[in-house]
């Protein structure tokens, strides 16, 4: 931390997952700390994920083969690729570098750069959870890729071979052994791979919302604002501008996801980011749940059972910020859990519209500003911000308090897009 005013509370700019995280663990090293969210906490996709601490989602989307599916995909609205077609313009430059990441090395290099982030995600929640309220929310778990057939698997054998790359073992069950192990799929789904050492999160809203009730019982202030920018006093931050006030602050730190874009301007660095748009739907008092996560192959969406619903979640979109919710997604995720689930029943349905914060490479800015000294970064997690978002606070409590983080912080530089 580089004011010399102590008496300035850290500010920390979003009250998602990473915003809360940041938040207690600089609470637990003796920092005066503030939490500033235009709506309040969990009022974003750390609301809607799919409550999975999926530490083995270290394969992003832009693997080999994406580039020669990508158009069919998004002329088949049985697919679950999805785009506001005038929002194509406005996407395209993001879209050409992002697509540029189709490669096997650089996957492997996305996957290695996210593994010390998601690998021991259940640990890291259980120790940012503990001697709070948030605990209760929190299991292990396995994590179930489903897939209909052994070939269906043998697919996808790239990613499966990045996971093992990086640490992860799974349990493959096939047939009668797959219907005994999860008789929910009824034989329509024939194959799953299951990953060990996950954990689920029965209510992500409820979770992140007892968190920072947490932070406000031990001294921590939650402040409902616009944040609009940073103060800069030559070249050190000194204040949040909302649209009402600045808040005097020592440092800060930007971890408003999607939305953390327009806050960049003064701070030396360009990090092409987009929002993606995230579906889920969630079946209240449901007639049949699958016993753990689960990850449909085929319709690309998760199933997660919930307290006492179960969220289906998933859809890849791009459309920006301000268009409203698309019929389409929502609808392909009706029509798909009866293929999965046959027969299944339930008494009430909600729908959730989301924006999860996309760099073009796939992997999190965490980190200072090159221009500004105290102001901070942490977003971009895409499809992880819950898995990840743990040990992220934690990594920008050290940077922000002085300590050197026990991991290279060289691939999450908000520096590296500016060559």
């Amino acid at each position: 931390m580089n004011n010399n005013d102590q008496s300035l509370p850290i500010a920390i700019i979003g009250a998602g997952i990473v915003g809360v995280s940041t938040a207690i663990w600089c609470q637990r090293a003796g920092l005066r700390t503030i939490l500033i969210d235009r709506e309040g906490p969990a009022s974003g996709t750390s609301f809607g994920n799919a409550g999975v601490l999926a530490s083995a989602s270290v394969v992003p989307v832009t693997v080999p083969g994406l580039i020669a599916k990508a158009p069919r995909m998004l002329l088949d609205k049985k697919q679950p690729l999805f785009l506001n077609w005038s929002y194509l313009p406005t996407l395209m430059p993001w879209l050409t570098r992002y697509l540029s990441h189709c490669k096997p090395e650089v996957v492997a290099r996305i996957a290695s750069a996210l593994n010390p982030i998601l690998s021991n995600s259940l640990e890291d929640h259980q120790a940012l959870a503990a001697g709070t309220g948030a605990e209760k929310f929190i299991s292990p778990a396995e994590y179930v890729y489903v897939y209909k057939d052994r070939a269906h698997f043998e697919s996808d054998k790239f990613g499966w071979q990045v996971r093992k790359d990086n640490g992860f073992t799974w349990t493959e069950y096939e047939g009668d052994a797959w219907n005994k192990h999860d008789p929910v799929f009824n034989n329509t789904q024939k194959f799953a791979a299951s990953v060990h050492n996950h954990g689920r999160i029965s209510d992500p809203g409820c979770y992140v919302q007892q968190l920072a009730r947490h932070f406000e019982d031990n001294g921590g202030k939650i402040i409902q604002a616009t944040v609009e920018g940073l103060a800069d006093n030559n070249g050190q931050v000194s204040g949040v501008r909302t649209t009402t006030e600045t808040i005097a602050c020592s440092a800060a730190v930007i971890a408003a996801g999607a939305w953390s874009k327009p806050l960049l301007g003064e701070l030396g660095c360009d990090i092409p980011l987009e929002a993606e748009r995230g579906y889920h739907i969630e079946l209240y008092e449901p007639s049949a749940m699958p016993r753990m996560p689960s990850m449909i192959a085929a319709g690309k969406f998760v199933m997660t059972p919930m307290d006492g619903r179960l969220r289906i979640a998933g859809m890849v979109e791009f459309g920006g910020l301000v268009a409203g919710a698309n019929r389409a997604p929502i609808d392909y995720l009706k029509n798909y859990i009866h293929q999965v689930i046959p027969g299944l029943k339930w008494t009430e349905t909600t729908e959730w519209l989301g924006h999860r914060p996309a760099p073009v490479d796939s992997v999190p800015v965490i980190g200072e500003a090159p221009a500004m000294k105290g102001a901070f970064m942490g977003f971009g997690h895409q499809h992880v911000g819950l898995t990840g978002g743990a040990r992220t606070g934690q990594l920008l409590a050290q940077l922000v308090s002085g300590q050197t983080p026990e991991i290279d912080m060289t691939p999450y530089s908000p520096l590296r897009f500016n060559a």
